[in-house]
């Protein structure tokens, strides 16, 4: 891994101090390589993995030389999915934390046209969005792209998975001529290089490959369809996980693991394409501020989710599609952190499993279910609840006021609360479990900056 620090490079000293506040001082390797060719103004190829920290990487080079007095689009970030489009916002409003009124906007269907037209109507610098709904504010003439300098395609290769390759072309011609492009992407394919040839101009290309094999522990394990549920349990029970996820290859097949395990007494929640995005944003964020410790999903979550501190990743069934393995256990053993991942497999699975293996081209370690152990039979359980309160950003509301007000009231200790995240219209706040049980159950309401704010538990 890199050491070279991030004050070696010539930015401004405002995206440092924000670098700095994210606790961000070294450099990955896709940011060494990567950074100083942005701001070179070469257009880019990078090829790397999901959480390298590309979205710093172009963070930068978007904030660096961004004029905050022009409230014209002057980037444009496509993305695969909605998740991505928010997580990339979010990851890029901290980065310009310590700039000046920055304004980001997001623009992806299952969000309501018309509040995204009123938010561009109101200047925006930057704008992450997914294909079909940039397609669409095109159409309705909602969205200037006259003045973009920028244009980064993030997870390219699953965008040109999901059929967006004429989407993509189609966005880049309204675009001006002079054009910085940026192209991210975990593998290469040749649908990626025809991309490339058609939109780019001698690009430069970074390739990073990173060996994770020291960090993630890879197992298969057999099992019979009579015995694979209560294999299943006896793994949780065994590694007990914080945060874990639970890959089915169905949406039914989803729901009904999840209303076991509910109904066995494990916090678990499930996570699919066919769900309203509001209750999909909330599941990803429950899961990233450990409320929920056990999400079981379909592949919406193999990639376009950065969620940190996944120490296990159970394959409940192997994917048809070698790559995707590779994307569902790339959720663990992240940035250095250790992690292991089980798949379970049965005789309909085996050709499944010999595709991934020629794929990575390594052995991986059969687990014997008979060895393990635990001693705590109780089922997993969440260590924060969530707490949803009605303020947000357009009341003045931040971090700190939150964690004031609930000391005072509640007389709680700071350590009893987790993450903040604070949108627009609404808060959420993790508090520790057995804190809650004291202090929360019966608190509808509490008086946040002067204002009466309402608190419902999620």
């Amino acid at each position: 891994m890199s050491h070279k620090s991030f004050t070696s490079l010539n930015i401004q000293e405002k995206l440092l101090k924000s670098l700095s506040l994210l606790d961000f001082t070294q450099m990955t390797p896709i940011q060494e390589q990567s950074i100083p060719l942005i701001l070179q103004g070469e257009d880019l190829v990078a090829k790397s993995k999901t959480g390298s920290g590309k979205t710093i990487a172009f963070g930068i080079g978007l904030l660096q030389n961004l004029d905050v007095k022009d409230f014209h689009i002057q980037s444009l970030v496509i993305c695969p999915t909605r998740e991505l489009s928010e997580q990339v916002a979010s990851e890029l409003r901290k980065l310009a934390r310590s700039q000046h009124n920055v304004k980001i906007a997001t623009i992806y269907g299952g969000d309501s046209f018309a509040n995204q037209k009123r938010s561009l109507e109101k200047g925006a610098h930057i704008v992450v969005g997914t294909p079909g709904r940039i397609i669409d504010h095109i159409g309705k003439e909602s969205i200037d792209l006259s003045r973009i300098k920028i244009l980064v395609l993030d997870e390219a290769d699953r965008m040109l998975d999901m059929g967006f390759f004429d989407d993509i072309s189609y966005i880049k011609n309204k675009l001006p001529s002079k054009l910085q492009i940026l192209l991210f992407s975990a593998t290469y394919p040749e649908n990626i290089k025809k991309l490339v040839s058609s939109i780019m101009n001698t690009p430069k290309i970074v390739t990073i490959e990173e060996d994770n094999e020291k960090f993630l522990k890879q197992f298969i394990c057999k099992v019979n369809k009579n015995s694979k549920y209560e294999t299943l349990k006896i793994i949780l029970l065994s590694y007990r996980p914080d945060s874990v996820i639970i890959f089915c290859n169905t949406k039914l097949e989803v729901e009904e693991l999840t209303h076991n395990l509910y109904s066995d007494g494990f916090d678990s929640e499930f996570f699919h394409g066919g769900m309203e995005q509001n209750i999909r944003n909330e599941m990803l964020l429950m899961f990233a501020n450990k409320s929920i410790p056990i999400l079981v999903t379909t592949n919406l979550a193999a990639r376009g989710i950065d969620i940190k501190d996944i120490s296990l990743v159970i394959n409940y069934d192997i994917p048809h599609d070698p790559e995707v393995y590779l994307h569902r256990v790339g959720r663990t053993a992240r940035a250095g952190d250790e992690g292991v991942s089980i798949s379970l497999y049965d005789d309909y699975g085996i050709k499944h499993l010999n595709a991934v293996k020629e794929l990575i081209k390594t052995d991986i370690e059969e687990l014997d279910v008979k060895e393990l152990s635990y001693n705590d039979r109780s089922s997993i359980r969440a260590k924060y609840v969530t707490l949803h309160l009605l303020a947000g950003k357009r009341d003045k509301i931040r971090a700190g006021d939150i964690v004031g007000t609930f000391i005072k009231t509640l007389d709680l200790e700071k350590n009893s609360l987790g993450d903040i995240d604070i949108f627009q219209k609404d808060s959420y706040v993790a508090i520790k479990r057995e804190c809650f049980d004291k202090k929360i159950p019966k608190i509808k309401e509490m008086i946040i900056k002067g204002k009466r704010v309402r608190i419902f538990v999620l």
